[in-house]
């Protein structure tokens, strides 16, 4: 019962947070409460009944909220079909859970037409995802609506696994969020997979020495058979190795230990300004282990779901998701 009420006080104080987060922005916690009271609902059966299936769907829809709000803001462009569109940029070829939201907003439509956006969907899918992995909840402020633009060309500012701290910072400022927001959402890699051809770069010729020196040289062999030299490029890999469909604190451990997965992960713990950021949630400074990341992460994500927002008459609530009105 104490960890029942602990979580019931945690979630109070983030929506006190989150309520003062956004005021102003256009969106609000409880936006459909009286247009479509069912909408959060619907939208968590929905992710629910999809993840007990195939849990790795979790990770691909927090993972296509990312990707959304970082180009054009957080307004469902990533979910638009077509040649051209940000779904067809290379950086996106992965991700997954569309029919997911599909899904949702036919069970939406039927419900409430024309009142819930795609873009809303989506944000509440990635905080569901998140729960049923293992996260905190949190409160989902929403009253985004649809973008209409969706272009492949608008996703070269998404952060890249090959970037360095400098310009992972550099990405994130441009979109409002600090460095530890960057470490905090970066933290989302504690679920899910990548392909070897993200990241083997690092196992073989990174160096005129051989492989990249900052991978634990007792993990390195485990990599290089998962990614063999010069083949297996598309093979997937546990972002948060030991732990990938749990969301808790071990991947800030397995960069501490040497063994991130991708260079801009692992690039976290060998810089000064993000390494403090994962000491604390590791709780080698201050805090309950786990905990305080726990929280962040719900206060960064909403931080990051109000990104260049289109509300009120902007946009428009898509009556399919895959296409604009």
């Amino acid at each position: 019962m104490e960890g029942r009420s602990l979580h019931s006080l945690v979630f109070l104080l983030l929506a006190l947070a989150i309520v003062n987060t956004v005021h102003g922005q256009g969106t609000r916690v409880g936006f459909y409460s009286s247009t479509c009271p069912r909408a959060e609902s619907i939208v968590k059966s929905t992710v629910q009944s999809h993840v007990n299936s195939d849990p790795t769907l979790a990770a691909g829809l927090l993972r296509m909220h990312f990707h959304d709000c970082f180009v054009q803001g957080c307004d469902g462009s990533v979910l638009i079909a077509g040649s051209g569109t940000e779904k067809t940029a290379f950086a996106n070829l992965g991700l997954r859970g569309y029919e997911v939201i599909d899904d949702a907003k036919t069970q939406l439509e039927a419900a409430c037409p024309g009142v819930v956006s795609c873009a809303d969907i989506l944000a509440l899918a990635a905080r569901d995802s998140v729960v049923l992995s293992g996260g905190l909840s949190w409160p989902v402020p929403t009253g985004r609506r649809d973008g209409r633009i969706s272009q492949a060309s608008d996703v070269n500012n998404l952060p890249a696994p090959f970037d360095s701290v400098d310009v992972q910072k550099q990405k994130f400022a441009a979109k409002g969020l600090n460095t530890q927001d960057l470490v905090t959402l970066v933290g989302a890699h504690t679920i899910g997979t990548t392909a070897c051809q993200f990241f083997s770069n690092r196992l073989y010729n990174f160096t005129a020495n051989g492989p990249d020196p900052s991978i634990d040289a007792s993990f390195l062999p485990q990599l290089q058979a998962l990614c063999p030299q010069n083949s297996g490029a598309t093979n997937r890999v546990a972002l948060d190795t030991g732990s990938q469909n749990k969301f808790d604190t071990s991947y800030y451990n397995n960069l501490r230990n040497g063994r991130g997965i991708l260079q801009s992960d692992q690039a976290l713990w060998n810089d000064d300004s993000t390494k403090k950021v994962v000491q604390n949630y590791l709780g080698l400074i201050r805090g309950l282990l786990g905990l305080k990341f726990n929280v962040e992460f719900g206060k960064s994500m909403v931080k990051m779901s109000n990104i260049e927002l289109k509300t009120g008459s902007d946009g428009e609530i898509r009556k399919i998701c895959s296409a604009i009105n």
